[in-house]
């Protein structure tokens, strides 16, 4: 079992939505993602934990990608845009109240 510590809350059940939040506001590649993501969260994800889940969007018809040399930039997709309408209305639901 994993040990808490400090942090009660695991924030690794958030990551898809926080992707696709993220790149609602604009198009970027896995580094920035994980710049924005360690803003956010106070540590930086690794790539074994941000790609996969990257992957796992792309899977599923969430995202796009542009491949500029080296680089993949990723931006939401018609379908991403619609899952992250969806999950914001069911994040509101769920925690509405939660803070004052």
């Amino acid at each position: 079992m994993r040990k808490m510590g400090d942090d009660c809350c695991d924030m690794r059940g958030f990551l898809g939505f926080l992707i696709l939040f993220l790149l609602s506001k604009k198009a970027m590649h896995g580094q920035e993602l994980a710049d924005e993501l360690a803003k956010r969260k106070g540590e930086k994800p690794s790539p074994g934990t941000i790609y996969p889940a990257i992957k796992g969007l792309k899977e599923a018809g969430f995202l796009e990608e542009q491949k500029e040399g080296k680089t993949i930039t990723y931006s939401l997709s018609p379908q991403g845009k619609n899952a992250l309408r969806i999950a914001k209305r069911r994040f509101t639901r769920t925690f509405l109240g939660v803070f004052p």
